[in-house]
């Protein structure tokens, strides 16, 4: 069995930022030369999120504005009692998920024909990161 670990970087410019890292996701893949396995892509923060869905035009406003009114930045969290302003980041995470697991298949991410991979930052502007671990043969 073979293994790969990769690592990104992020450092937003905004407190809330969704990023399609499909591609390099696609590199690690290919740079592993795994061609039937498993790929976990996880946020290694706990104010940021990874999830699968569609690059259409307005999926994300859409997926921003559903975690806005479930978690809206600004009411005062008990989270906030310890100095912190981002308990809406927090709750965020928990409602996008952390990680996926995505299927290798033939040397290829085996998604459907619109789905893609990004990376959720519901609290940036500082140094985060995400490991892919990709395993199999």
């Amino acid at each position: 069995m073979k293994s790969r670990t990769q690592y990104l970087w992020f450092n937003t410019q905004n407190r809330r930022e969704y990023i399609n890292i499909t591609p390099e996701v696609e590199a690690a893949l290919k740079e592993s030369t795994v061609t039937e396995g498993f790929c976990l892509v996880s946020a290694m923060h706990i104010t940021a999120g990874i999830y699968v869905n569609d690059a259409e035009a307005g999926i994300i406003e859409d997926i921003d504005n559903m975690l806005d009114r479930l978690a809206p930045y600004g009411p005062d969290y008990h989270h906030h009692q310890t100095g912190e302003d981002n308990g809406d980041g927090h709750l965020k995470s928990i409602l996008c998920h952390h990680q996926v697991i995505l299927p290798i298949t033939n040397g290829r991410l085996d998604l459907g024909p619109w789905q893609q991979v990004y990376y959720a930052e519901f609290d940036g502007q500082r140094r985060k990161r995400v490991i892919i671990k990709i395993i199999g043969e």
